[in-house]
């Protein structure tokens, strides 16, 4: 199963691929997607056109997105919720099931606890696929995104669950 994990922002919106071979991880690719110093719309514009490019060329089976998190800078807030929000138009256009997960999620999944510093989660994304350098913050964030989706439809079919539908594993997985 291959994973397209997004990191959303507005001016730097990363993304980080795996492939998911019965339990086992495979780097394919990670980078950032950077959206200039343009008006939103044109930022938005970009950060759509790319993640469709990425998606074209990779051919994901799913993919998968950190949800937004309410910062104390409203303004913050809403450009992350609106560039989150093409890179779901995206997916969805290209069919894909979006899934979503809470950073606490992530950081649980990656490095085994909610509280984990950006440190830690590139630490173990570089770790968990066996990379030789470490990546730039945005992708590993990204790459994070997609080993915790990976994780969790693993561990959904072990208990016997079915990942098509979401909803059964409320809480973990949830599929936009």
């Amino acid at each position: 199963m291959l994973v397209i994990g997004i990191d959303p922002g507005s001016r730097i919106t990363g993304y980080g691929i795996v492939n998911s071979l019965g339990g086992q991880l495979e780097y394919i690719g990670s980078g950032c997607i950077h959206t200039g110093n343009g008006v939103l719309s044109e930022k938005l514009q970009v950060i759509y056109e790319n993640v469709s490019l990425l998606l074209e060329q990779f051919k994901p089976d799913c993919m998968a997105i950190e949800e937004t998190f309410l910062s104390k800078n409203v303004q913050s807030t809403v450009k992350l919720s609106e560039a989150r929000a093409v890179a779901i138009v995206a997916g969805a256009n290209h069919g894909l099931p979006v899934y979503e997960y809470t950073p606490m999620q992530i950081k649980q999944a990656v490095v085994g606890t909610g509280g984990a510093t950006k440190d830690q989660v590139k630490y173990m994304v570089r770790m968990i696929l066996h990379l030789n350098g470490t990546p730039q913050t945005d992708a590993a964030d990204a790459l994070s995104c997609a080993i915790c989706h990976a994780n969790t439809i693993r561990v959904t079919k072990a208990m016997g669950q079915e990942v098509a539908d979401a909803s059964s594993v409320r809480g973990r997985l949830r599929r936009s």
